[in-house]
Formats: structure tokens, C-alpha cells, sequence
């Protein structure tokens, strides 16, 4: 029976073996910058069986929820070696929610994975069938993701000329009017912090969405100063400006191969400048000059749905010309299914009433 696990040895391991993980939210700076909000990170190696690399990072963050009982959450994980069967990706999590039970505390009522294998079309999964495999393995979908689990990656292998072309005409139109009608786009490593909070609340007011805290902005700026010192990693937040008028700001962070764009606010005035498009471009060559493959624009909603209450964020990065990714979604392990039953409850209604204020 030892030779039909999939995974040989998990050991628990110094958190700074996750720089060698693929994504940012499995990395040692994140943990560090999760560390900082309420979250325990533990980082373990993970030998599967019959891999070329012996040992993959995984990064666990650990929160309480009342006293006695927390829960184990697994970002964008756990990250398979290459050639791994895919018909053996459900039974992987099962698995490995198993092995980790023992190295958790008998607090832990659950564990939450969101895989970071993908599809790729324009159609989002829809289909009990696709997640049948995964309710094989007692997992169970959550009651709501934390990530999202669509987006749309630009290939930055091409040419400057070719990801243009790759674009809605309309898209490379609104780009050259940004420049012709004067917006300049600058970029900071955070010295602009208090317009970028300044547009988010200006932003979140006006589409009725959620922001963090001042301080969540300041201290991630903060911990990737520190965790990029002498590695290829750096968060820039970039400003377009006209004439003495901040009209956008993003922030995406350079992290090996992949640029992600994680934060994006824009001014009531002067939208008809298309600031947004101009500074999308400019973080895509300058991503593109760092060396970056890939930039990631880090969430749509899964279709192109005109009744979704971010229709229009799809309609905006779809333009971009990128190739539209779906990832499973987040997927619970419960480890005390009464405990588990009453806390995903409490989670589905949560999030109806979040729902609700969105479409309202």
C-alpha cells in the first residue's frame, strides 16, 4: 500500500523555502506579510513520488477563528511537480490534508486548498462532472473563494508590437489616447501611498466594493522591501498624472517569471482620459524590460456575464489581448465535519448577504 502515496515525506521546514515556489501568494514574503494580520505562516517540503525535482514548498497559513478552534488555508497549493497525472491531482489533496492533519493542531476543524492548475478558455467551468473528481476525495467546494480563481495572463514573450496587436482596437486606441491627450504615468516603489489610498476610497465609494486598511497597503510595500533585498522581486505603484491630477493608480508586483497586477483605483475626474489603459500598458513593458514572462491582471469574474456585478472589470482586462485561465476554486478538507458543517453554513449566508450588496 506505501506504493500507491503519491506523497513519499512531508516535513516541516524554515519559511524562507518557499522563495523557490511559482507564485507570489506561496512565497516566504507573503507569509511574512500575512504574519503581520492576524495569520500563523509554517512552510513544509512535500516529496511526491516518482518526481524529477525531489522536494516542492508549500506554505500554510493558520488562523484562529474563536478560542479552540482555527483552520489551515493553502494559497494557490500545493504546487505539483511537472508531469504530474492529472486524474491523480484530486486524490493529491486528499492526501495531502491527511499528512497535514498530524503536523497541525487538533484545533484545526479544516483545511482550505485553491489548486493553481488551470484551464484555459473562454468558458468558465460550470459542469458538476469537471468537480466530480475532487468530491471523490471528501473534499468539499467552499462556501466562497478567497482568491479569484479566473484571470487573464498576457504572454510577454512577444513583442511590444505583437501584445499590441493582440489587443481590442478599442484597447490600443484608448492607450494612444492617454499619451496624445498628455497623461504621464510614473512609477514609485510607494512613495505615493496616500493618493493611492485616496483613489482606492474614492473608487470603492463608487462601485461598491471593499478595500483594506491604509495600513495593509503600507506594510505589504514595507515586507517586500524587505524580502526583495537581493532578489528578483519588487512592488511598484504606478500614478497617471495630468496637468496636477492624480486620475489612476495600480500596483503590481515583479516577482520572477510573472508580473501581477494586484490593486488598481481610479479619480471620478476627467475618465474620458483613459488613464487606466495607458498605465496597464506601461506596467506590461516595463514587466516585460524586468525579464517577467507572464503579467498576470489577477482576477475577472468567470464569464462574460452583463448581469454580473463586475461585468465590467471583464469587459476591461479581457481586452488586453491575454489568454483567459479558470482554476478549481477553493476546496475544503474538513477534519471535524460537525464543527466544519456549522462554520460553512455561517459562510454561505455571509456571503449572500455580500452578494446582495453587490448587486444592489
Amino acid at each position: 500500500m506505501q506504493n500507491d502515496l503519491l506523497i513519499q515525506e512531508i516535513t516541516e521546514a524554515d519559511i524562507n523555502i518557499c522563495e523557490t515556489a511559482d507564485s507570489f501568494l506561496q512565497s516566504a514574503m507573503w507569509g511574512e506579510f500575512k504574519s503581520r494580520f492576524g495569520w500563523e505562516s509554517k512552510a513544509f517540503l512535500v516529496k511526491w513520488q516518482n518526481a524529477r525535482q525531489e522536494y516542492r514548498p508549500l506554505l500554510l497559513l493558520l488562523r484562529n477563528l474563536a478560542p479552540g478552534f482555527s483552520f489551515a488555508y493553502v494559497p494557490w497549493g500545493p504546487e505539483l511537480p511537472d508531469g504530474f497525472p492529472n486524474d491523480s491531482r484530486p486524490k493529491a489533496l486528499g492526501e495531502l490534508a491527511l499528512k497535514l492533519k498530524s503536523l497541525l493542531s487538533n484545533n484545526t476543524f479544516f483545511i482550505r486548498f485553491e489548486p493553481p492548475w488551470y484551464s484555459e478558455g473562454d468558458a468558465a467551468f460550470s459542469s458538476n462532472d469537471e468537480y466530480a473528481p475532487f468530491l471523490s476525495e471528501k473534499l468539499k467546494r467552499a462556501a466562497a473563494t478567497v482568491q479569484a480563481p479566473d484571470t487573464v495572463i498576457v504572454n510577454l514573450s512577444a513583442s511590444c508590437d505583437e501584445i499590441l496587436a493582440a489587443m481590442k482596437p478599442k484597447w490600443r486606441y484608448n492607450i494612444s489616447l492617454a499619451g496624445k491627450k498628455g497623461v504621464q504615468v510614473k512609477s514609485e516603489n510607494g512613495q505615493e501611498l496616500e493618493t493611492l489610498y485616496s483613489l482606492l476610497k474614492e473608487t470603492a465609494d463608487r462601485d461598491g466594493i471593499a478595500i483594506h486598511s491604509f495600513d495593509y497597503y503600507k506594510t505589504l510595500f514595507e515586507v517586500c522591501a524587505e524580502q526583495g533585498k537581493n532578489k528578483d522581486m519588487k512592488l511598484r505603484l504606478y500614478t497617471a498624472v495630468h496637468e496636477g491630477d492624480t486620475l489612476a493608480a495600480i500596483v503590481v508586483l515583479f516577482r520572477l517569471k510573472n508580473a501581477t497586477y494586484l490593486y488598481g483605483a481610479s479619480s471620478n475626474i476627467k475618465r474620458n482620459l483613459m488613464a487606466p489603459y495607458a498605465l496597464q500598458w506601461k506596467a506590461m513593458q516595463d514587466a516585460k524590460e524586468a525579464g517577467c514572462q507572464y503579467y498576470d491582471l489577477f482576477g475577472i469574474p468567470p464569464g462574460d456575464d452583463p448581469n454580473h456585478p463586475m461585468a465590467g472589470l471583464y469587459r476591461f482586462k479581457t481586452g488586453f489581448g491575454g489568454q483567459i485561465i479558470h482554476r478549481p476554486g477553493s476546496w475544503d478538507y474538513p477534519y471535524k465535519p460537525v464543527v466544519y458543517s456549522l462554520f460553512n453554513i455561517a459562510e454561505t449566508l455571509r456571503k449572500k448577504l455580500r452578494d446582495h450588496k453587490k448587486k444592489r
